[in-house]
């Protein structure tokens, strides 16, 4: 059995993430950071197990609330969700996202359920169909809400050795990711501390109905690490080969210039880009920081010809941006 528990505060993890190379300025929680059914959580990179009685905090139902939270986070893109079961009773993710997008957000919802998407979302939210295990063709089921409201799906999924990183797996979930009307699939690196390597291998027992001791082998004592790299770019090749992006489509903010959310996009591309050194790394989502936290139009700074002497991370970055400038207008 399931019980909900209502928080009189809302749940927010404000400070700088990344969801599948995006970068995130916070998360809004509706129904707290646990799950009532296996998942895996895209930004956090970790599979979340259900207890058998789980306890779900629910948020507050009024996007008051949750416009206070947003006011003390930093400026850029937020993450809503997950959903829960008991969104049509509760309301709090709908809430959520309400706040959102009338703080001017850009705003990623992760797996919404039913009616929580607000009719007036539109080019500012993008959902993120996170995976499910079970059948790789039913692996993505947030991309049916997606579709049903006209908005943009991306989909995610755990990269594992001797799991969802197969070869005949991957073509499946590119498959899936295409006919649920995706833009995008996007494999996450797990995260390898102790507890996600159990976790993941609790996971794979919970999904599979059977324990599967080579799979602990490999997880616990195999090098797993050294497998990811080929198996990211084989898995990318799926997803390009059905035409899918590689990154989730950047929403953009009603409060957002369009040509600063296009150099946001193009840079945090390039970030994530295979092979990317990483004080590369460091220094071009720093880059994105700096555009998403400025207020002036820089597209228009750029055809004044002053852009790069007010950005200050360097010309491969500024090129970068100012082609994404040129390109949005």
């Amino acid at each position: 059995m399931i019980v909900f528990e209502s928080a009189g505060v809302a749940a927010v993890r404000a400070g700088e993430a990344l969801v599948a190379g995006r970068r995130l300025a916070g998360r809004l929680l509706p129904y707290g950071s646990g799950g009532e059914r296996l998942r895996f959580d895209p930004v956090e990179r970790r599979f979340v197990v259900p207890r058998a009685e789980p306890i779900v905090v629910t948020g507050p139902a009024e996007a008051d609330a949750w416009g206070e939270a947003l006011g003390r986070m930093p400026s850029g893109p937020v993450l809503v969700g997950p959903a829960s079961v008991a969104e049509p009773v509760r309301g709090a993710y709908r809430a959520a996202a309400e706040a959102a997008l009338r703080a001017g957000r850009a705003v990623y919802l992760l797996d919404p359920e039913g009616d929580a998407i607000p009719p007036e979302a539109g080019p500012s939210a993008v959902v993120l169909a996170s995976w499910r295990a079970g059948r790789s063709s039913s692996a993505f089921p947030s991309l049916a809400v997606a579709l049903a409201v006209g908005l943009r799906g991306a989909a995610v999924f755990p990269l594992i050795p001797g799991w969802t990183g197969e070869a005949e797996t991957l073509d499946a979930l590119a498959d899936a990711a295409r006919v649920g009307g995706a833009s995008s699939l996007t494999p996450v690196l797990p995260a390898l501390d102790g507890e996600s390597r159990r976790d993941i291998v609790e996971a794979r027992a919970a999904a599979e109905g059977e324990p599967a001791e080579r799979f602990f082998e490999l997880v616990h004592h195999g090098a797993i690490e050294e497998r990811l790299a080929p198996l990211l770019a084989r898995a990318r090749a799926a997803g390009a080969a059905k035409s899918l992006a590689p990154m989730p489509p950047r929403p953009v903010g009603r409060g957002e210039r369009r040509g600063n959310a296009a150099a946001s996009a193009r840079l945090e591309e390039l970030a994530d880009a295979p092979g990317a050194a990483e004080p590369r790394v460091a220094q071009l989502y720093a880059a994105v920081r700096w555009i998403d936290d400025s207020s002036r139009d820089l597209a228009a700074v750029a055809r004044e010809g002053n852009f790069r002497k007010v950005f200050p991370f360097g010309e491969e970055a500024a090129g970068a941006a100012e082609a994404a400038f040129r390109e949005d207008a």
